[in-house]
Formats: C-alpha cells, sequence, structure tokens
C-alpha cells in the first residue's frame, strides 16, 4: 500500500466513515468532524442568526472564534448593534469573541489557535491562511458554519491533492512569499485549483516561515482551490513556541511515498518580483516587464480575451502616466504579518513618500502592532509620511481609502476585482509588501531588483513574539451563567429569510445573462456603503449585481412584487460566483426571487452557498447552449423531485426559443435532502425536532 500525503492523513483522521481514505475517489462525498470554527463580522452575523435559528443552547464545536475586523466604521448605530449582537450570543452560546481593534481574523488566528493537524472552517473565503501551520482550514458560507456548530458532519467532495514542489531560495528583500502564490497563478489561472488542495512541499519550503507560508494559502483562495496546506515541520515548531504555544505543535509530514494527481514544480531562486494586473489576481507579469514598458499587445497574448479590455484599459493609463502611482496600501489578511511588516520599516527608514502618493499601512494584528512599536519599527513607518491604520481589513473589503478617479492603487491584498477599491474607474495592481513600499518612495512602478541605493534589512522570525490576549472575550464557564445572558439586536437586524421546498418543476425567466469569472463582489457588492447591512437581507437585497447591472433590482420587483420564491434564473458563463465565500450572493438573491443557476461552471463555495439555500446550481452539459439561452427566454426545468446520489442530468425546455437542453448537478444524498426542505436550515430544524 502507498503511503499518504498530508491532505488523507488529516481527513483518514477526522473521517465518520469506516471506509479507507485510499479507497476515494475525485468527487466521492467525504463527511468530517470539525475542530474548529472562525467567523468574521461580515459574513458572522448572518452566521450566527442562523445558529440561533437552529435553536440550540450551546456550539458542539471544540473551539469556535467569532472576529469583528470588517465592519470597523461605525459612522451610525448598524455595526455596532452588529456587534453588540456578536458579543452576546458568543457568551451565550460559548464562544470566544474577538474584539475590534484585537486584528484581522486570519492573522489573529494563525497567532492564537490554529494548529497542525486541525480541520477549520471559517465564514471567509481566506480561511486557508491556517494551512501555514499545517491546517486544513476551508472557507465555506455561513450556514455551513451554522450547521457544523450545532454538531453536523462536514461534506467535502474529495479533492484532488496536487503537490507543489518548492527548490531554491528566495532573492530576498526585494522577492517574497507573495511572488511565490503570484507566480503559481500565473502558472495555472483563476480556475487552476478548482475541485483541488495544494500540498506543499520540497526543499524550498525550509526558506519559508509560518507566517510566510500563510501568505502563500492564504492567497491560494484566488486559485480556485478548496484550501492549501504546508507540512508542521521544525519552522512551524519555532513560531508556535514563539506564540507560547508550543504544546499545540505536532510534526506533520506527507509519507515518502505519497502520491498526488499532480506535481508543479517553482524554483524560488528564479522568481522575480511580480504584480498582478487590473482586474484580477490571475493576471500575472513581472514588475520588471512593466517598468520595460512592454508593448500591451504583447502582454494580451499571455491571458484569456475576457480580461484584455481591462488590461488594456489600465495599462494604458499606467504607461501614459509614465508609470505613476497615486495610491500605495500595504496589510490586509495577506500581509500584514510582522516579518512582512519589518521590511516595509526598513524600506521607509529615512525615505519620505512620494508627494504624489497616499500610502496607508495596516498591522495585521494588536500584537504585530505592538511589536513593531517596541522595536521602534513603527517610527520608521510613520517618519516617512505613511498612515497607520487600526489593525482590520480595511482597504482591502473597501471600508475606506477609495482612490481617485482613474486611480492606480499598488495593493498588498489578494483581490483586486472591479469596484472593489470602491472606485469602479480605479484599477488595484497587486505584489509584495517590499516592492510596494519602494513603490511609494519613489512616486512610481520600479524594478526592485535594480534598485542601489535603499537596502533593507533582512530580518528573521523572532524567538518571542508579543502574545497579549486581552482583546478576546471567553465565554462564562458556567453554563447556567450562559443561560441568563441575553442576545441584543438592534433594528438593523433582521431574521433569517427561509426558502420553499423544491417542487418538482420550475417555470421561470432568465433575468440575467452574465460573461465569464463573475465574482461574488459583483453579486453582492463590499465596501462601506453595503456591509452594514449584512445582517439585513431585505435591505442588502436592493444592491443585488449592482456592479454589473443597476436595473437587476428594479427589474426583479417589477418580475416578483410579491416576494415569491424560485420566480427567476441567472445563467452564466465559467467561473460563476469566484472570490469571496460571503453567502450573501446567495441569500440575497434567493430573497428577491432566485430558484437557479444556469452557468458553464460554478465555483465550489458560491455552490455549495446556492444548495443550502435551496437553489439550484446547474450546468450546461453542452456549453454551447450557453449561447442559444437569451436574457428574458422563458425556461421550464422538470424532473426535480427525481434527482438522485451523484449526477443528476435535467431536461430544460426553452419556451421562448421553442427548443430544449440539457444541464447537470452532482449531489450527494444530504444535499438532495437539503433541496427538498428548501435549505440546510430547515433541514437540521427538522432533524431536531424529531
Amino acid at each position: 500500500m502507498s503511503g499518504k500525503n498530508i491532505v488523507q492523513k488529516i481527513l483518514e483522521a477526522h473521517n465518520i466513515s469506516k471506509k479507507p481514505i485510499t479507497d476515494y475517489e475525485l468527487g466521492d462525498p467525504i463527511f468530517v468532524t470539525i475542530d474548529q470554527c472562525i467567523t468574521q463580522d461580515a459574513t458572522g452575523t448572518m452566521a450566527w442568526l442562523e445558529f440561533e435559528a437552529i435553536n440550540i443552547p450551546e456550539v458542539k464545536v471544540p473551539l469556535v472564534v467569532s472576529y469583528i475586523d470588517h465592519n470597523m466604521l461605525q459612522t451610525d448605530f448598524r455595526n455596532a448593534d452588529d456587534h453588540l449582537f456578536l458579543q452576546t450570543i458568543a457568551a451565550k452560546k460559548g464562544a470566544i469573541l474577538s474584539k475590534p481593534g484585537n486584528g484581522i481574523i486570519h492573522q489573529v488566528h494563525l497567532e492564537n489557535f490554529a494548529a497542525p493537524g486541525k480541520i477549520m472552517l471559517g465564514t471567509d473565503s481566506h480561511t486557508p491562511t491556517g494551512g501555514g501551520v499545517g491546517s486544513l482550514a476551508i472557507g465555506v458560507g455561513g450556514l455551513v458554519v451554522a450547521t457544523a456548530m450545532a454538531g453536523e458532519s462536514f461534506e467535502l467532495k474529495y479533492p484532488k491533492v496536487i503537490k507543489v514542489n518548492l527548490t531554491g531560495k528566495l532573492n530576498r528583500p526585494w522577492v517574497t512569499a507573495m511572488d511565490v502564490i503570484l507566480e503559481l497563478l500565473k502558472l495555472r489561472g483563476v480556475k487552476g485549483g478548482l475541485k483541488s488542495i495544494f500540498e506543499y512541499s520540497g526543499p524550498g519550503i525550509k526558506d519559508l516561515s509560518a507566517p510566510e507560508r500563510a501568505t502563500i494559502t492564504n492567497m491560494g483562495a484566488e486559485l480556485g482551490a478548496t484550501t492549501s496546506i504546508f507540512p508542521s515541520d521544525e519552522l512551524t515548531k519555532h513560531f508556535l513556541k514563539a506564540q507560547d504555544r508550543e504544546e499545540d505543535y505536532s510534526l506533520l509530514l506527507a509519507d515518502d511515498d505519497a502520491k498526488y494527481d499532480e506535481i508543479v514544480n517553482i524554483d524560488l531562486s528564479k522568481l522575480e518580483p511580480n504584480v498582478a494586473l487590473p482586474h484580477s489576481p490571475g493576471s500575472v507579469v513581472k514588475i520588471r516587464e512593466l517598468v520595460e514598458q512592454v508593448p500591451i499587445s504583447d502582454l494580451l497574448k499571455r491571458f484569456p480575451s475576457k480580461v484584455h479590455v481591462d488590461i488594456t484599459t489600465h495599462m494604458g493609463r499606467l504607461y501614459e502616466r509614465n508609470l505613476a502611482v497615486d495610491q500605495v496600501c500595504v496589510g490586509s489578511c495577506t500581509n500584514a504579518s510582522y516579518l512582512a511588516l519589518a521590511t516595509t520599516a526598513s524600506i521607509l527608514k529615512d525615505q519620505t513618500v512620494a508627494a504624489n502618493i497616499s500610502m496607508t499601512i495596516t498591522p495585521g494584528s494588536k500584537n504585530v502592532f505592538m511589536q513593531l512599536a517596541q522595536e521602534g519599527l513603527l517610527t520608521d513607518i510613520i517618519g516617512s509620511g505613511a498612515r497607520i491604520l487600526e489593525s482590520g481589513c480595511g482597504p482591502c473589503i473597501g471600508m475606506g481609502q477609495t482612490p481617485p478617479t482613474n486611480g492606480i492603487s499598488v495593493r498588498t491584498f489578494n483581490r483586486n476585482f472591479y469596484a472593489r477599491t470602491g472606485e469602479k474607474t480605479a484599477g488595484a495592481y497587486l505584489m509584495n509588501p517590499a516592492s510596494a513600499s519602494l513603490i511609494a518612495i519613489k512616486g512610481k512602478f520600479v524594478d526592485p531588483l535594480k534598485e542601489k541605493t535603499i537596502k533593507p534589512k533582512i530580518f528573521d522570525e523572532p524567538d518571542k513574539f508579543i502574545t497579549t490576549k486581552n482583546l478576546f472575550i471567553y465565554p462564562p464557564k458556567d453554563k447556567k451563567e450562559r443561560e441568563k445572558i441575553e442576545i441584543i439586536k438592534g433594528p438593523n437586524i433582521a431574521d433569517c429569510p427561509i426558502n420553499e421546498p423544491l417542487g418538482h418543476e420550475m417555470t421561470s425567466l432568465v433575468l440575467l445573462k452574465t460573461k465569464d469569472d463573475i465574482t461574488t463582489d459583483d453579486i453582492m457588492m463590499a465596501g462601506a456603503k453595503v456591509l452594514p447591512l449584512r445582517s439585513n437581507i431585505p435591505a442588502i437585497s436592493q444592491y443585488v449585481f449592482n456592479p454589473i447591472d443597476e436595473w437587476f433590482v428594479i427589474q426583479a420587483k417589477k418580475l416578483n412584487p410579491e416576494n415569491k420564491r424560485r420566480v427567476f434564473i441567472v445563467v452564466g458563463g465559467n467561473n460563476y460566483g469566484q472570490g469571496s465565500s460571503r453567502e450573501h450572493a446567495a441569500i440575497a438573491p434567493m430573497w428577491l426571487g432566485l430558484g437557479a443557476v444556469i452557468a458553464k461552471s460554478i465555483a465550489r463555495i458560491h455552490r455549495d452557498n446556492l444548495i443550502q439555500w435551496g437553489m439550484l446550481p446547474l450546468e450546461f452539459v453542452d456549453p454551447k447552449d450557453y449561447d442559444e439561452v437569451t436574457q428574458e427566454d422563458t425556461l421550464v426545468l422538470k424532473g426535480l423531485d427525481s434527482l438522485k446520489e451523484g449526477i443528476s442530468i435535467i431536461t430544460i425546455e426553452n419556451k421562448t426559443k421553442k427548443r430544449t437542453f440539457k444541464a447537470k448537478i452532482n449531489l450527494s444524498s444530504k444535499e438532495i435532502e437539503m433541496l427538498g426542505k428548501g435549505g440546510a436550515l430547515p433541514l437540521i430544524k427538522s432533524k431536531l425536532s424529531t
């Protein structure tokens, strides 16, 4: 019998079935127990409302942490009310609360709780950050976390495991862990990890500290991957020991004869500073190529045609401005660790941010903030003219720091989707913190590898981090004391909507037809305007598809004045629903009347969210049929009461075009039950009532 890889070892240890792990095939459902659940206030408020609706006294997962890091701008009562709700329900139900100011969910969890061999679910697509210390950390929708907290096992479609073999060493300080994941995105694109888990291996991993590994696993979400993971080794042990958590360490390595579905080789010593062009993390080139002003026509040859307009527009603007930049933002859950910001501080020391640049720095956690201050590095940052933001998600989610009209923003974040900055005309370029900091000083794109005067310091990971925990609120240990706690809900908090059971047939209008790579940002926008409405589905539904079709909600209301279910259908291209795990991109359209999505392909988390809320995620059997469906066609979906475990083929009649075509859906028995009940929430409530 062949050896096992790390993913197989963890799944085997958590599998509730007696079926040998080596007997599973790609796509088979595997049900596993959960060790940790994490939520954040933008998606977690709804998850906790869902958990409350299940109506059980306490969480049934060993560790649950509720983080507040997204809705930090308290311009009125709504965010503050949500925070009070999260604090009181966590205390009552037995979860830990991380207060505002403690830091970004993924950085703080990495420092305090993530551990080798654990399976963790989070209501955020960048939950895989925990893979930096050997956790199998998976981003899911809020309802999945709510049911997991209620004791339900987690259903995972058995993934491909892709080995990323790292060799060589990074050309520090200008080439960082960010360039590793950008290189992988360059090689595979935003769909290169679908139905897969990336497992990192090879001698090159010895050059990467745990926080640097976490940078890579964090941004693996942009590949469409289920998650990414590194081994747990001596470097993991060093990090955990430095966080006063050596007891959480365990050795976790793949067997020497472990099998993988694919192998990708990356030589770290050959990497240069990379940059992702607007508006896709997968449109990656070398910074040097922009500095040399490689013809746009040559760049376009590397990328699919669907991103050509974006690249042409924004690269044309960059070249016309002789590479000048308006804004540089360093931070986010991808690049806000001590090591990333210490390097940034060493670049900014005794320098001044260029006059044309607005620069912000966001420490990933309060402890990172304090460590920078204790070592005098904060003085170097502030002295340069960079602005310090509080430890939260901030500009990464469009919560402040919107660039100017037609602005050029350099960011060390994980996403640069259209309008994610808060300004539709702006373009965001993603790169590592060292390169971004140099650009902030120079005022324009420059090739870091040719820099002669600024010499950054290369930092080693400290043997001891600051590890204060005073912004965690732990629940009372006494259950009777918890029972007395009142859950406080402000007027902006609305109860969860419930879908109707799926019938045998659905007749619905195609209300919208989209192109490829529609993101959950396109479906349900982020930003300061909308984020405070995350606990109020009727209110937030007024913004569905706003970034790409400002008339959509008006047409939905006109079609569905009585707010009925399953009134319309959305038709999509490839990779529909990529990006954030926000289940609001499923719930809000459902509230307006969405019954099904029919697409060439649907991203994993969004596909699961649709089913969790009782809607059908269908894929064209023949992708050419996508071209034959137009907006305002009336479709009849038949045989919906005959769905079977595995792949079901559904015949769809286009009454408008007087033709039929076929769509497919791959379901587990549990998912069929969900659809039959109208979603996961009514299903689990029915189980608890029997």
